[in-house]
């Protein structure tokens, strides 16, 4: 229940008591420094200032105008304690601005109560995903722990910088200066607000806000203004990263990660069920009453892509994992510099169909971070664009793919072994009309020059490479997720 996590996240501080010493903090950085994409995961000391990027190669469209706002945890470790967990890093928000064939980078912290008060402490205290809280953090409330880490959204004049157990933050897109909680009507204040909300093509915007066997469904403007929060019963209680929509209907997947317990670590209260298989719970938008659940076999997952009808069918995309264990452990082992040994994510379209019945089709093809063009939204579709090309033992893709669900192929481009690649998004082309007529648009960190890049693909032609990209003379970590503003 809504209510139940807001009563668990305030009691925190009093349910945590483990330390993590300095020594310890110096032996894990040690491991981390040793690795060759440990920068991946480096703090960041200080806002950056807006900076021209140096062109590297090509030239920018002429058609390209606009910002990539991007999100991701980027300050992880203090003198007096350290997060254990690479989603427990506060969040520093990225605008990479692309101007007159010119790219400029700018960055800033999300200035949380979390953050002021780990700033004050020196210590970063705080419970998480996966990192235990401090006897010293004081927690009056869910919002008091959001660390706003995960992504971004564009609302009205404001820049939402999104985690997925408390409040929007409101954010300047320009200056990127903290505006406050977003909180849309007093009874609602800390309601948990995913990180990956679904905008329809005309703007609307639907999000859910998950507490035990529960979900709040949150019904924006295209402003971000609330039209309506209607609470939900979910068939079991699972953690939900992510969901998708079709033009008419939610849809949600219960994977097997079930939530059976209340404790900290938030992530320690799952278990993995496999024998109960995967459910997807298919609420109709105009009336929530109206539900049908489907079965599909186990997997793990944290996101999707759009879904779409298919007559009286629903498809959609989903990179699944064989179980949870990245969020368990493997992301405990990416902060410390630990060479991963699990399976990596895998590209499956699922199928739901009128009579009941359900399919997953598998792909074969590591990818994470499916997208697709934002005009086609819940609307039928042929590509999904995603990252792809992972070393083995790294947790980071080097390469992108855009994968054709009607010829069945992949075309792909790597960036190489010295590359991190981060989520790309789809940029429609002004004028075009086609899924493939646009821009892929996305930063990597470039380990060997200890640098940021900005890289523009044509989606046509990914396989040849960027068209344009830049670098800067800073070295920001990997972030999570994004979205371009035009103009």
């Amino acid at each position: 229940m809504i209510a139940s996590r807001r009563h668990f996240l305030t009691g925190a501080a009093a349910l945590s008591a483990a330390v993590v010493t300095p020594e310890a903090v110096r032996a894990m950085t040690a491991i981390r420094i040793a690795t060759d994409w440990g920068l991946a995961t480096a703090d960041v000391e200080a806002d950056v200032a807006p900076t021209a990027m140096r062109l590297i190669h090509g030239r920018a469209p002429a058609a390209l105008e606009g910002a990539l706002y991007r999100n991701g945890p980027a300050k992880f470790r203090r003198p007096g304690r350290s997060a254990t967990h690479w989603f427990d890093g506060d969040g520093l928000v990225r605008r990479f601005r692309i101007s007159d064939g010119r790219a400029e980078l700018a960055a800033r912290f999300v200035d949380t109560p979390k953050r002021r008060q780990e700033s004050r402490l020196d210590a970063m205290v705080m419970p998480g995903f996966g990192t235990l809280g401090d006897p010293r953090a004081g927690i009056g409330g869910p919002d008091d722990v959001n660390a706003a880490n995960t992504s971004v959204l564009m609302a009205g004049d404001d820049l939402w910088a999104l985690w997925e157990g408390g409040s929007a933050v409101a954010m300047d897109p320009e200056t990127l200066e903290t505006r406050g909680m977003v909180t849309h009507r007093p009874d609602l204040k800390s309601v948990p607000f995913l990180a990956h909300p679904r905008r329809e093509p005309d703007g609307r915007i639907w999000n859910l806000g998950m507490g035990r066997g529960q979900a709040m469904v949150w019904r924006l403007s295209a402003a971000g203004e609330l039209e309506a929060a209607t609470m939900v019963d979910l068939p079991r209680a699972s953690y939900v990263h992510d969901f998708t929509a079709t033009a008419r209907h939610l849809v949600i997947v219960l994977q097997p990660w079930v939530q059976t317990r209340m404790t900290l670590p938030f992530s320690e209260g799952f278990e993995w069920r496999p024998d109960e298989g995967t459910q997807v719970l298919v609420v109709d938008k105009d009336d929530l009453s109206k539900r049908r659940v489907f079965d599909l076999p186990a997997f793990g997952f944290f996101h999707l892509g759009d879904a779409w009808s298919d007559g009286d069918d629903i498809r959609f995309d989903v990179c699944a994992h064989p179980d949870m264990d990245f969020a368990a452990r493997g992301a405990v082992e990416v902060l410390n510099g630990v060479p991963l040994s699990g399976e990596p994510a895998r590209l499956a379209l699922a199928h739901l169909r009128a009579d009941g019945s359900a399919d997953l089709q598998r792909t074969g093809m590591v990818a994470e971070f499916p997208r697709g063009d934002p005009r086609r939204a819940g609307l039928p579709r042929r590509f999904t664009l995603h990252t792809a090309e992972e070393t083995p033992g790294r947790p980071f893709a080097s390469g992108l793919g855009m994968t054709d669900w009607r010829e069945g192929r992949t075309r792909t481009f790597d960036f190489g072994s010295d590359q991190v690649m981060d989520e790309m998004v789809f940029v429609p082309r002004p004028g075009g009309t086609t899924e493939d007529d646009g821009w892929l648009v996305g930063p990597t960190l470039n380990l060997a020059a200890r640098a940021s890049e900005l890289h523009v693909l044509d989606a046509a032609r990914i396989e040849d490479g960027p068209v344009v990209s830049w670098r800067a003379d800073t070295a920001l970590p990997v972030s999570f997720h994004g979205v371009w503003a035009a103009g």
